[in-house]
């Protein structure tokens, strides 16, 4: 009798040619209560043998001996996805119902966000078709499966959808757009695909995105769902979601591979929906949607047709091997800067923050990104007088990265806005005293941001005599308390929930 775990969540027995006893149930019930793993073990016998598929194990008619709940010290917070696996045609009709008859079918078995792949709308047969049959988010295609999403109380990620642009002096060319839809019916997120994909294979596939598609300029932050944080953008995603239409050849040589790589990478859930089989006499998908958990095991491979599957994927799973193997806290973000400069961290991983030879509580940060730090000033010289600065202590402008200057500047501009908004102000002056002739008490970097009002001051340049004195001379009286410093901190930190 051989016994092999291949996965985190299961354990295939094969026994071929014996019929396995009490005794021999018990003995496995003593193991699995022994093995180190956390969560739940299915105890499967097959009593001819094991086959593969795709390089994974199953059972070939699983007889289930025993399900044994393996208890866990953490809470576990385990959530119902969907994954659709379609093949649309040219007909935006007959792929929205094929879509919702699969999407009904995961609301049954109780998905509570169901994924859809890359041209979900529709796949044409020529470019010119491609672009003329787009719509913008506002169309008809959109409008029902916005419908869809609040009639089953359910949401969707919508991904490769053939966007229309607005301006019509660039009707030659659409968006790739993946949208998330929440239960209400309302577009939560957008992301136009910024890397396209050109591929000609000699005697072979030959697909020109770049011909009929423009890049998307931007990545936003990842999207609070009921699953998870759905990631637009990597950094503070659980989720990370490649909806796809992968050709045939690419599938084969790289789509595995990539998924579990990003995976591992990233220590979180990839769910990828995909396209299947024959579109039309040019082009074909290659199919095998799949899950893949933290830990890089394939969770769901669906078989070559069209069908959805529903998988359960465990946030605690994903914090328990964050807390084990702590990856994100090593990347050297100060040397190669973040993929997304607004992606925030938690401010009170730690008591207080360097400031040169001073440092600042925590309380009175309001903002903190992979490398950069904003809070609020202990003798603004105007109200909204706040302070950004390099997580790093650096006392010259010369001695930071450019992913350091890069990140700051970001954060000043993001923050910048705010502070204005707040104020009820009108302009913003951004300042930096770089070095001790330059005003510059505190050595180490930071950058002044005021909210400005008309006649704030009687000559508009005098605010740069009042920077270069507000910090000096001053008494014990005059500096503002702990307590009104954590309340404008705690009314800041509001606006970048």
């Amino acid at each position: 009798m051989n016994l092999n775990v291949f996965r985190h969540s299961s354990l295939f027995l094969r026994a071929p040619g014996i019929r396995l006893q009490n005794t021999i149930i018990q003995k496995l019930i003593t193991l699995v209560n022994s093995l180190p793993e956390v969560g739940r073990y299915n105890v499967l016998c097959d009593s001819s043998q094991l086959t593969k598929i795709n390089k994974h194990h199953f059972c070939k008619s699983s007889i289930v001996m025993a399900n044994i709940n393996k208890e866990t010290r953490s809470k576990e917070v385990k959530k119902k996805v969907g994954i659709v696996q379609m093949t649309s045609i040219s007909d935006k009709d007959a792929n929205f119902q094929q879509a919702k008859t699969l999407i009904e079918k995961a609301v049954a078995l109780n998905a509570e966000m169901i994924f859809l792949p890359e041209c979900f709308d529709y796949v044409s047969d020529s470019q010119k078709m491609a672009i003329n049959n787009s719509e913008t988010l506002l169309g008809p295609t959109i409008e029902k499966y916005r419908s869809l999403a609040k009639e089953n109380g359910v949401w969707l990620s919508l991904g490769g959808f053939h966007e229309k642009t607005e301006n019509v002096e660039q009707s030659t060319k659409i968006y790739n757009t993946h949208i998330i839809i929440d239960k209400e019916g309302q577009i939560k997120g957008r992301y136009s695909k910024v890397h396209l994909f050109n591929v000609d294979i000699k005697d072979g596939v030959r697909l020109q995105e770049t011909d009929f598609t423009y890049p998307g300029t931007s990545i936003g932050p990842p999207v609070d769902t009921p699953v998870g944080k759905v990631g637009m953008a990597i950094q503070g995603a659980d989720i990370l979601t490649f909806p796809a239409a992968f050709t045939v050849p690419t599938g084969k040589a790289h789509w595995e591979t990539l998924l579990r790589s990003r995976a591992i990478d990233n220590q979180c859930y990839v769910i990828a929906a995909a396209q299947v089989g024959q579109h039309n006499n040019k082009r074909s998908s290659y199919g095998h949607s799949m899950v893949v958990d933290p830990w890089g095991s394939v969770l769901m491979d669906c078989p070559d047709n069209v069908d959805v599957q529903v998988v359960e994927i465990d946030l605690s799973y994903m914090e328990k091997r964050r807390t084990e193997m702590p990856i994100w806290q090593h990347r050297r973000h100060d040397l190669y800067g973040t993929i997304n400069a607004q992606a925030k961290v938690a401010i009170n991983t730690q008591s207080d923050y360097q400031f040169g030879q001073v440092k600042v509580k925590a309380s009175h940060v309001f903002y903190r990104s992979a490398v950069s730090v904003a809070f609020v000033n202990k003798k603004p010289v105007v109200p909204g007088h706040i302070l950004v600065i390099p997580l790093r202590p650096v006392e010259r402008f010369c001695d930071m990265t450019q992913a350091e200057i890069a990140d700051m500047f970001q954060i000043v501009q993001h923050v910048s806005s705010v502070i204005e908004k707040h104020h009820n102000a009108s302009s913003v002056t951004i300042g930096i005293q770089d070095g001790p002739e330059a005003g510059q008490s505190i050595k180490h970097v930071h950058v002044h941001v005021l909210p400005r009002k008309p006649n704030d001051f009687k000559q508009n340049d005098d605010i740069y005599q009042h920077l270069e004195e507000h910090d000096k001379n001053v008494a014990d009286s005059e500096w503002r308390t702990d307590d009104e410093m954590t309340q404008e901190a705690t009314t800041l930190r509001q606006y970048f929930t």
